[in-house]
């Protein structure tokens, strides 16, 4: 047993090798020091986009004799602009966005209706100029001016800053004629992308978060990029199973929102699109009155996806930058950095990549060690460990020196060694004992015997 003094504690050692290398990759990143809603507006950004629907008219002027209004025409390039703008959120990592039809309506009118609300616009110019009611601008107007030409544009503006040009592949109609829901389509590739969830599991005053460009936000004093960070307002909701007047459902939340708001995504706390934010509720006093707001479910914005062929997945783009955040904040900060190099290299104008990188780098001196790189290394060690804890084992019990079983042989004592035959000579002389005498007549006789024997052979 003296071997077991020495293997055991070793052996113990070994095991509490393999047992703390499991707990070391068992360490995940702990970021619960950073509240559910950062973490949502952290993740949803990246994919909540900008969208404007507009047209520019060209509009000729037939009164020579009116050459003031021909010289207002012309410093507005003889054309107008109408149209406006909302949002949406991007849903597959191709470019599928889901908004509101209302905001897409200009791009699906018919071109005589487009110039009918531009010829109202062009009118409102003219009356706030002269100081002339809309009815006798409108009817002097209507007299020398047509239209030339409609041209017609769809932009998406990412918040990374790219513009790209948007195509409608399904679409509802505006709110009080449809269901207020339209998907688009832009080119690109490994785009940030949210999940659409399910409107059935919703419940009165649960969280939600709705994200966009609310137009109110825009403002003179800020700089130009401000107009790629999309806001994010927290509410709860307030009704689940309320309709519009043509029997469309609609979900009532109390969130702060405002026109550029239309379209954006109606965010749970799992980070997943629950709806889309549509219209507000009554004005008073011609004032915006907050806490009164609806969004189309999401499961009808689900019919349009489908109309559309869209796929609404989560991308490889996400799944890096998430894991990035994750380990950002919990202070592996060379870890998170090579993640968002990652998201940098398939996906460059991430709107939140560059900065994310650089603040990496900074703290990169502060990074914790994430044991879990090591996995393979740990495997090796434990591996190594449980051959040796096995060895010494065997070595303890298994080869131990014979030894002599002493109760056993006091138990069955070995048989004498068997005693040297003595020699046996007669009382020859009949003296009655066994003398000298005995043995010289024993030698004489021998020696008679020899002698006789030897005569015999010759």
């Amino acid at each position: 047993m003296k071997r077991a003094l020495f293997t055991i504690p070793l052996s113990l050692l070994l095991i509490g090798v393999i047992i703390g290398s499991f707990v070391l990759m068992g360490i995940k990143p702990n970021s619960s020091g950073i509240s559910q809603a950062q973490k949502l507006a952290e993740y949803t950004k990246p994919a909540v986009v900008r969208i404007i629907d507009y047209a520019v008219v060209g509009w000729q002027f037939n009164n020579p004799d009116d050459p003031e209004v021909a010289s207002i025409l012309a410093q507005l390039n003889n054309q107008t602009v109408i149209g406006g703008s909302g949002s949406g959120a991007i849903i597959s990592s191709d470019g599928y966005i889901v908004t509101n039809a209302h905001v897409v309506e200009g791009s699906q009118m018919e071109d005589a209706d487009l110039a009918n609300a531009a010829f109202e616009q062009l009118v409102s110019i003219m009356a706030d100029y002269y100081q002339i009611d809309f009815e006798t601008a409108y009817d002097y107007m209507l007299t020398y001016t047509q239209y030339t030409s409609i041209d017609r544009f769809l932009k998406v503006i990412l918040p990374g800053g790219d513009t790209l040009d948007g195509e409608v592949k399904s679409y509802g109609a505006p709110i009080n004629e449809g269901k207020d829901v339209a998907v688009l389509k832009i080119e690109g590739k490994n785009l940030p992308t949210i999940k659409l969830g399910n409107s059935d599991d919703i419940q009165n005053q649960e969280n939600i978060w709705v994200s966009g460009y609310p137009a109110a936000a825009d403002s003179d004093l800020l700089s130009p990029d401000s107009s790629l960070v999309s806001s994010m307002n927290a509410g709860q909701i307030s009704a689940t199973s309320k309709k519009t007047e043509q029997g469309s459902p609609v979900i009532q939340i109390n969130a702060a929102a405002t026109h550029g708001n239309s379209g954006g995504p109606v965010i749970n706390d799992k980070g997943e699109i629950i709806g889309l934010l549509t219209f507000r509720g009554d004005t008073v006093n011609g004032q915006e009155v907050q806490g009164f707001n609806f969004a189309v479910p999401v499961n009808t914005v689900k019919e349009f996806v489908n109309q559309a062929g869209a796929r609404n997945a989560i991308s490889d783009t996400d799944k890096l930058y998430r894991d990035g955040l994750e380990l950002y904040w919990g202070g592996y900060y060379k870890n998170a950095l090579e993640k968002f190099e990652a998201v940098q290299r398939i996906y460059p104008n991430h709107s939140e990549i560059k900065h994310l990188i650089t603040n990496a780098e900074k703290k990169t001196g502060e990074s914790k060690t994430l044991w879990s790189d090591y996995t393979t290394l740990f495997y090796i060690v434990d591996g190594v460990a449980g051959l040796l804890i096995i060895l010494l084992l065997v070595f303890t019990f298994a080869f131990k020196p014979k030894q002599r079983n002493v109760a056993t042989a006091a138990a069955h004592p070995a048989p004498p060694p068997p005693s040297k035959p003595e020699t046996s000579i007669p009382d020859l002389n009949n003296d009655g004992k066994i003398d000298v005498q005995d043995i010289l007549l024993a030698l004489q006789e021998q020696q008679k015997k020899q002698e006789k024997d030897k005569k015999n052979d010759e």
